[in-house]
């Protein structure tokens, strides 16, 4: 089967290497997003799946608008392609593209459709504390994750995975279910979605990623490993990083073995504490300082000070002498 990958971040890795072991597969062509400067010194640099083709000596396209590109549209044609397999490649395939290849656009997506439709389908899922995801493969159209279905994997989502976790596990799964539904692609039978049931999975703003503490406890901890690791918020006029956090609910900190022995010691003070929203009501001695939130009390594990490498909470208490009655905004 002849194939043009269509590709560019980690996600997308497994399913490439997949078609790229199989003798099955003749990856023809790759097409991703243009190099980015990324870094402190600003240097440009390709996609991991532009570095993977490279390093299988396989040609590399990287149109700035592939919709308006007429010159990869005529390299794209004269591949004479089967098939163009799309995972995370982050422009939409107009019309004329989605007519070249034989057998159709494959597009691998990071959700069960017809749920969590668009850009973020991991980072939205786990905002809203879904216990279950998956991926689909389906029939591209013109629409956004509109087309018909071919196949789906389901996978379990516990309270503690954050989103590079679960895209680690899709990714691997999602490349199995991409070389099967290649290799039966003649016998499956596509399913229309039913929009009635679609939600979508938007872009992430800058905004999505400040921290509200009037929220809940868990609506905070959804946040920080939906859309891990960038959740901030103001601590001593400062931006502070929280990228790692357990809501202190016996629920909750029963599915967190490492803490528990230590929080069930401190359970009965916990359980009366009371503060100020964004207030530090305690600072719970070798893990971490504990705010007051909208209703419940959220642990910080994890944080990064401005200009300062990844730390642990309690790290972060003895370094900035952390007292009780401190307030985060």
């Amino acid at each position: 089967m002849k194939v043009v990958f269509f590709g560019t971040p980690q996600f997308a890795i497994p399913s490439l290497e997949i078609l790229l072991r199989d003798s099955y597969f003749q990856v023809l062509a790759v097409v991703t997003q243009p190099d980015k400067r990324r870094g402190r010194g600003s240097e440009m640099t390709p996609s991991p799946v532009k570095k993977l083709a490279l390093d299988h000596q396989i040609p590399v396209w990287q149109p700035e608008r592939c919709r308006k590109d007429a010159l990869v549209q005529d390299y794209l044609k004269a591949t004479q392609a089967d098939v163009f397999v799309v995972v995370a490649y982050g422009q939409i395939l107009p019309a004329s593209l989605l007519a070249i290849p034989s057998l159709g656009c494959i597009n691998l997506h990071g959700s069960i459709l017809p749920q969590y439709r668009g850009a973020a389908p991991i980072q939205w899922s786990l905002y809203h504390g879904d216990r279950e995801t998956g991926i689909t493969t389906m029939l591209m159209d013109e629409g956004m994750d509109t087309g018909a279905m071919l196949l789906k994997s389901y996978l379990s989502v516990s309270l503690f995975d954050n989103a590079q976790d679960i895209a680690d596990q899709l990714a691997r799964i999602g490349a199995d279910l991409l070389q099967e539904t290649l290799k039966t692609l003649s016998i499956l039978q596509p399913i229309s979605q039913d929009d009635n049931l679609a939600t979508y999975a938007p872009l992430i703003k800058k905004t999505d990623y400040l921290l509200d503490w009037t929220k809940t406890a868990i609506q905070l901890h959804n946040q920080v490993r939906g859309f891990y690791p960038d959740c901030y918020t103001s601590f001593r006029d400062n931006p502070l990083k929280v990228v790692s956090t357990l809501p202190l609910q016996l629920e909750y900190i029963q599915s967190s073995a490492d803490e528990l022995g230590l929080i069930a010691q401190n359970w009965g003070d916990l359980a009366e504490l009371k503060g100020r929203i964004g207030e530090v009501v305690w600072l719970l001695k070798n893990i971490g300082p504990v705010i007051q939130t909208g209703s419940g009390l959220l642990l910080l594990k994890q944080v990064q000070v401005a200009g300062k490498k990844l730390q642990s909470g309690w790290d972060f208490v003895n370094g900035m002498r952390i007292f009780v009655g401190e307030q985060l905004s």
